[in-house]
This record gives structure tokens, sequence and C-alpha cells, in this order.
């Protein structure tokens, strides 16, 4: 693919997202624009990752050919077609079931979604600091729409704490990023990453300034200490936006990470042990969180948490087999965490219920959602022939290669207390007897409020019913006998398959996962297409 074709990523989501605006309250154009784009999008990612596979390589495009140092550079490498084609992915399949759950009924979602795929495109490409903030925060404005969304009916006071907790955390974290690139600007008087390379790993006045960005991105992923504000925001939306966003925003933070460190810090060893550190107090601080929460995506926003430290713990290692496995548990992660979210959506969204108690005998009920949700619990336990196993194998590889045996040791109990925290959700929502579903179980919300499910019928056959809910449309859910549609079903279903065939061909996705790696170990071609763009 040109360079020259790389700002589209952004331009495209962007001029799609005004015309919808413009042509009103159209819906099914507007379903057409957004799943048309981003199906564009995917196509353009896949391209890319084919033109770098085996060879490696990069392209890159300065905005109107301004020089180096002027123009909005944009650059991809296998890294962030990898990135860009997952995330497209995954938000294709997060606005399906946006639509099948009644969440997108509006004519601010399609927009607003695009708006956030623009953003999220933009801060992969980029490898200018001032323009990831920029785009981080193109990223942060539809996000705090889309929380407004899912809110506007039915907003309890802790979705409201929520969404105050989400916007004040990023409009911290963002003010604590853009102080870091002044820092930068000021003592190497540029924000380019392509000439900053290997300048932290020198300079220490850089170095400095540097890890100010990166405490923020870190705060942004959910690193400890500053964690907990995920595992109370991400559960205050609704079942589709958390979906969304946890295959977005902490993973563009995850990959910024990645790409900073290893561009302009050149991998210095000096610093990895704090990294190491970091992320095994992140995986027990996340697992351990959840092993008190009593709603299905509480639990599932904890184990958020605790897969973020898996996934930086590849950066720290910065070893080809660290980063591969850490570039390979990103992805895997980004699938399977939207397939637990979407499955227990489904269940959310049909029941008026996330609570573990308030339901069961969902197996018996909702038979292909248990499968989906069993093999996704599955993989993100680490278990094989799911992706989680290969990833997880890997990650404990590598640690070993470089006598990181704590961190190993961390990983592996981790990884059980994570199975035993999948196995509570399935004994309560879904093992058991549907008799046993009934309002004096407990039901309630997920999000923390809201109608719970009834019985319908009598006797050992008996399923729960849902009572009606207001939708975002403003339109009632009246209450009715059918189960889960296949509508409905088919993001948890297709997300799940996804983790089971990279599993099953894993050998593929660690071959481009070890390409991308190779690119952030020798950025020298990284650099160069940069500054000759």
């Amino acid at each position: 693919m040109s360079g020259a074709l790389l700002p589209l990523f952004v331009a495209l989501p962007l001029l799609v997202s005004a015309v919808l605006l413009i042509v009103g309250d159209r819906r099914v154009l507007h379903a057409v624009g957004l799943l048309g784009t981003l199906l564009l999008a995917i196509a353009g990612g896949v391209w890319l990752v084919t033109d770098f596979a085996g060879s490696g390589g990069a392209v890159a495009h300065g905005v109107a050919q301004w020089p180096v140092g002027i123009s909005i550079p944009f650059v991809a490498d296998m890294f962030a077609a990898l990135m860009l084609t997952v995330t497209g992915v995954l938000t294709l399949v997060c606005s399906w079931f946006a639509y099948a759950s009644g969440r997108a009924a509006t004519v601010y979602f399609a927009p607003l979604v695009l708006v956030l795929t623009a953003g999220v495109n933009g801060a992969l490409l980029t490898v200018d600091l001032f323009n990831l903030f920029v785009f981080v925060e193109v990223m942060l404005l539809p996000s705090y729409g889309l929380f407004v969304l899912a809110a506007r009916h039915r907003g309890t006071e802790r979705q409201v704490m929520g969404a105050r907790l989400y916007v004040t955390l990023n409009l911290l974290t963002s003010t604590i990023f853009l102080m870091g690139v002044g820092f930068i600007y000021g003592t190497a008087g540029t924000v380019n990453m392509a000439e900053l390379a290997g300048r932290a790993a020198t300079d220490g006045t850089v170095a400095i300034s540097t890890a100010v960005c990166l405490f923020a991105l870190a705060i942004k992923a959910a690193v400890v200490p500053i964690h907990g504000w995920l595992a109370v925001a991400y559960p205050a939306t609704s079942p589709a936006i958390t979906a969304l966003f946890s295959g977005l925003h902490t993973k563009v933070a995850s990959y910024a990470i990645y790409r900073i460190y290893a561009v302009v810090f050149d991998g210095d060893a000096h610093w990895l042990w704090i990294g190491v550190a970091l992320c095994c107090l992140t995986m027990v601080a996340g697992v351990l969180g959840a092993v008190g929460e009593k709603t299905t995506r509480s639990i599932l926003a904890f184990h958020m948490i605790s897969q973020i430290g898996y996934i930086l713990l590849g950066v720290a290692l910065f070893t080809l087999a660290g980063l591969a496995a850490g570039i390979f548990y990103l992805l895997h992660h980004m699938i399977v965490k939207a397939s637990l979210f979407l499955s227990t959506g489904a269940i959310e969204v049909r029941y008026m219920t996330g609570r573990i108690g308030a339901l069961s005998g969902m197996a018996t009920r909702e038979p292909v959602i248990a499968v989906a949700f069993f093999v996704a619990a599955l993989s993100l336990a680490g278990l094989p022939p799911f992706s989680g196993f290969v990833a997880k194998f890997s990650l404990i590889l590598a640690a070993v290669d470089t006598g990181h045996v704590i961190a190993v040791i961390v990983m592996l109990a981790v990884s059980l207390v994570t199975l035993l925290s999948m196995l509570k959700i399935w004994n309560g929502v879904f093992w058991g007897s549907a008799r046993e579903s009934s309002l004096e179980n407990g039901g309630g919300s997920g999000a923390g409020g809201g109608p719970a499910a009834r019985t319908a019928g009598s006797g050992a056959g008996a399923v729960p019913e849902p009572a009606p809910a207001t939708r975002d449309d403003g339109t009632v859910a009246t209450a009715s006998g059918r189960r889960i549609s296949a509508v409905l079903a088919g993001p948890a279903v297709v997300t799940a398959c996804l983790t089971l065939a990279l599993g099953l061909g894993a050998e593929v996705l660690m071959g481009v996962s070890t390409t991308a790696a190779e690119g952030l170990l020798d950025t020298s071609t990284y650099v160069k297409a940069v500054m000759d763009s």
C-alpha cells in the first residue's frame, strides 16, 4: 500500500461521520455508512498486513508533503497494521451487537463510533507525540458521548459515578501526557519519535520527560497503582459500549507504550525491572479485585486490569520472544475479552440482569451463548487449544529465558485464579436449574440498577423472563418468552470462533507477531521511512 493512502484511515471515518450527521435520522443509511466504513478500514489493515508479512518494512507519509518536523506524519509497520485490523474487526462486531441490542437506535451512535474509529486509527499511525495526544482526544470525545447515550434513559447513581470518573480520569491523564509532550519539546526541540529515536537512552532529561508520557499512558492502560477507575467506569455503561471500549482504549495505550519505549528509549534495559514489577503487581491486583465482585461485567472488568499486566510484560522483557509474545497476547486479549463481554452482555440485555445468582440454567436455555462464553473463558484462563494458551505459554517461555522466575510464578498463579473466577460466572449464571432463576435470588442490573429477571411459568421447566425496560431510543422492551436471538448472539459466537481459530492456527499469528517484534527491536526501518517521507 502506498503511504499516501494512510491518512484515509482517519479522513474517511471523519468524512462519513459528518455526512451522516447532515442526512439526519435515517437509520438504515447510518448503519450502512458505519458498517461499510469499518469494512473498508479492515480491508486496508489486512492489505497492510499482507504487504509486511515475512519481510517487515514500513510505509510513511507526511500530509501535504511538508518536510519532517512540520507535516502531520503517518507511518505503518506490521505492528500498526495488526492493530488496525483487529480494532476494526472489534468495532464492527461491537457495532453489530449495539444494533442488535437496540443500543444504536439514535442518530448520534454511528457518527460517534466513526469519530472514535478515526481517533483510534490516527493514534496507531501517528509518529508525532503531540499528534498522538490529539488523536487520543479525538478518541475520548465521542467516548464521552457514547457514555451519555448509554445512560440517557436509565442512568443510575452508579452509572453517573462511573461516567464522572471516566471523564475526570481521562482529562487528568491527558493533561499529564500533554505536560510530558511539552517537556520533551523543551528538552529535545522535537516531538517526532523518528527524530527522538534512542535519545532517552543517552539523554537523562529526555528520558525523564518521556517517562511522564509513559506514566500518563500507564494510567490510561489501568496499570497499578492507578487502576481501580476501570473497574468502576467500564461496567457503568451499556454492554455494547463496555465491549467496544475494552478492545480500544486500554489497548491503544498499551500499543503506544510499546512504540514509545522501543523508539525513544531504544529498549534501554536499565529501566525494564520497573516494568516487570508493575506488570506483576497489575496481574495480582486485577485478579484479586475480581474475587469479591457480584456482577459479570465487574468481574470481567477487573480481569481486564489483570490481563494488562500480561500484555505489558512483553515490552518489560524487551526480547524478541518477549515482544512477540506480548503482541500475540495483546491481539488475543482484544478478541477474547470482547467475546466475554458480548456473551454476558447478550444475557444482560435479554434478561435485564448481570448479577451473579439472579439467573441460572442459562446453559440449558441459551446453549449457544453458553458455548461462546465457555470457549472464551477457557481461552482467557490459558487452556489449550485456545489462543490464550499459546499467548501465556509463549510469555512464560520468554520470562524464563530472561530469568524472571517470579514473573513466571505470578503468571501461573493468576491464571489459576482467573479460571476460578470464570467458573464463578459459569456456576452463577449458566449452571443449575432454570427454576432457580427468580426475583428472590437477587436480581438486579449488571450496571448497578434496573429491573430484575422474573420467572415465567412454574415447575422445573420455568425460565426467567425479563421485566420491561427502556431502551436508549425511548421504546419499551416488553417481556416475552423469546430467547436470545441469533442476531444478538452472533457477535459473541464470531469472536469465540476467532479465538479458537487463533489457537489452532497460532503459528500464523505468532509469525506476524514476530515480524512486528523485529520492527520494535530494530527501529531503523521505521525511522528511515518517516525521515524519507
